[in-house]
């Protein structure tokens, strides 16, 4: 059995008040995501209006709290590393810009993905990246790429819920249409 037929099955088991949590958790799951959370959750019979903003919000939530670790990582690797240069230079590390390059690629499916961020980044900039990502990575991926790239938490957070609220939507919408145009 599938994951996401477990997590249907599971909807259509647990009390009526837990189903939007499982939605939420669904959402927070890379791959499943908003998209596949609500899926999920109109499928086991919860409203759609519920099923969006419990999958929504448990897709940003995730988002969110791996776009605050990757840019405090970042940063506590920034900030070492203008240590190091201060240190050695006998100066003091204010004001100074150190510019993270990426690894080497290696063909792995790590490097792969990468490089196809990066193209999207370099043509779309974050508001297409987030807005568009979603057809390319899972979320969670491109806001930790953004993130790790050293693009500020704020702009990336607006612009991941934006994104997340209009595929969840769009996905809500057209599953809706689809069991009331079958049913």
């Amino acid at each position: 059995m599938s994951l996401i037929e477990t997590l249907q099955d599971l909807v259509a088991q647990v009390p009526e008040l837990l189903q939007p949590v499982i939605v939420a958790a669904a959402g927070a799951i890379p791959f499943i995501e908003g998209e596949g959370g609500v899926a999920i959750g109109i499928i086991g019979g919860i409203n759609p209006v519920v099923a969006a903003i419990a999958a929504a919000l448990g897709n940003f939530l995730c988002v969110a709290a791996l776009v605050l670790l990757s840019s405090g990582a970042r940063n506590a690797v920034v900030t070492r590393q203008r240590a190091k240069v201060a240190a050695r230079a006998g100066a003091s590390a204010d004001g100074e810009t150190i510019l993270m390059t990426a690894p080497a690629e290696d063909g792995s499916r790590s490097a792969t993905r990468k490089a196809k961020f990066q193209r999207a980044y370099e043509r779309y900039g974050v508001p297409g990246v987030s807005l568009l990502g979603p057809l390319l990575l899972p979320t969670h991926f491109t806001a930790t790429m953004l993130a790790a790239s050293g693009i500020g938490k704020t702009r990336i957070l607006i612009w991941q819920a934006l994104a997340i609220v209009a595929w969840t939507t769009l996905t809500a919408l057209i599953i809706s249409g689809v069991i009331n145009a079958v049913g």
